[in-house]
């Protein structure tokens, strides 16, 4: 039964194929967020403070500073990416008319135009392959890869994934610069980064700022049908540092710059690297990626939304818990409705672990293998049930 979601609450998406993952040439994605969630400092946007560099004394050679260190080892290997695109153009209204029809033989002409878009891309190994964003590259009929010594090549794209925004291209060269790939799971707020890219078309641009938040979920950046927890970082990032690199004082890559929020300022996401390398991983092997899938709606419970719910008229369901995941809608013919999930359920454990919230059972079921089982406690009408749920593949969008 269709479930009318009249309160206004964010939900997360387990099973809902990628809507949102941007036009493929568009070289960079605007994302629109409540003011109050752009407008809203971090506390290590707060509190971090940049160190100010010493000054040389006079007629002493300054020292590299690790920002320019980490430039000169990583820049080499950052690229330009342009891509082209086919589309066809609609005709103004009215060219529709039988009047014009006769002119040509009962069959319009056909208008297409050619899209362009430019973005970033670093090389990962010597051989050529290259990590990028999906929509900088998905569904493109050209890539040219311009690397910083001014060659230029045309790129296959060996896979790209929209439901994590990562793609792979191959050019064919050898004995290339790589980069160096750091650990994202360790970045805590507050330490370096530094963006390179081509932001604005303007080649080899680095900006520097601070790790401002990690695990920011892809709810919280406004591309829910996504499936990455961000970085945040205050390091300037515009249309055109889509695919490149974000790296740490080092010179490691930790993470892929991908999004900005349109209308605010120092904020920007990337994804880390971690992430990137695995589903890359993945593309290189089977040109695709199997994300497991559910087939739910789920919004974390609260007495407010509890209230809102119960007092819909529209509702179709009466929330007894206060607390709680509870599951607003199951995809038809998923391996939920399968399993005999139900909406209005409340997702309390799943492998006898406590669930608190919608983010932590998505990731338990991301981390599940295509084809197991997940035991599934929930709450029903005030009575505990368990059923057996074995996860499927996300249909893909294409599909």
């Amino acid at each position: 039964m269709a479930i009318h979601l009249s309160w206004k609450q964010p939900i997360s998406y387990i099973a809902i194929a990628a809507l949102g993952a941007g036009v493929a040439i568009t070289g960079d994605r605007l994302i629109n967020l409540p003011a109050s969630i752009a407008q809203v400092p971090t506390p290590a946007q707060v509190t971090a403070t940049k160190p100010n560099p010493p000054s040389a004394p006079a007629n002493v050679a300054t020292p590299t500073n690790f920002i320019t260190a980490a430039v000169e080892k990583v820049g080499p290997a950052v690229v330009r990416i342009d891509s082209t695109q086919k589309v066809q153009s609609p005709f103004p209204e009215g060219f529709d008319d039988p009047m014009f029809r006769q002119f040509f033989g009962g069959k319009m002409p056909s208008s297409q135009e050619v899209r362009r878009g430019v973005g970033s891309g670093f090389i990962i190994d010597g051989d050529g392959k290259i990590l990028t964003n999906a929509h900088v590259v998905a569904g493109s009929d050209t890539v040219k890869v311009t690397l910083t010594d001014g060659r230029s090549f045309t790129g296959k794209v060996l896979g790209a994934d929209t439901v994590t925004d990562v793609a792979v291209v191959k050019i064919d060269a050898n004995n290339l610069p790589a980069v160096r790939l750091g650990n994202s799971d360790q970045l805590k707020p507050g330490e370096w980064a530094i963006a390179i890219g081509n932001p604005l078309g303007l080649d080899n641009t680095v900006t520097e700022g601070i790790i401002s938040a990690t695990g920011r979920s892809s709810r919280n950046v406004g591309v829910p049908a996504e499936r990455v927890n961000f970085i945040q970082t205050d390091a300037a990032i515009n249309p055109g540092n889509s695919g490149g690199p974000l790296l740490n004082a080092q010179g490691e890559v930790i993470g892929m710059n991908t999004a900005i929020i349109q209308n605010a300022q120092g904020i920007g996401f990337a994804i880390p690297i971690n992430t990137a390398k695995n589903i890359a991983d993945q593309l290189i092997a089977n040109g695709k990626v199997e994300h497991a899938y559910l087939g739910i709606q789920m919004v974390n419970l609260s007495p407010e939304l509890k209230k809102q719910i119960n007092e819909d008229p529209n509702s179709n369901m009466t929330v007894q818990q206060d607390q709680g995941v509870l599951i607003a809608k199951v995809m038809p013919d998923s391996p939920a409705a399968k399993a005999g999930l139900k909406s209005g359920d409340v997702i309390d454990r799943i492998n006898n672990q406590a669930m608190k919230d919608a983010s932590t059972i998505q990731q338990v079921v991301e981390q599940t293998p295509v084809g197991n089982e997940l035991q599934i406690g929930v709450t029903r009408n005030g009575q505990p049930v368990t059923l057996s749920v074995r996860v499927g593949t996300l249909p893909r969008q294409d599909s």
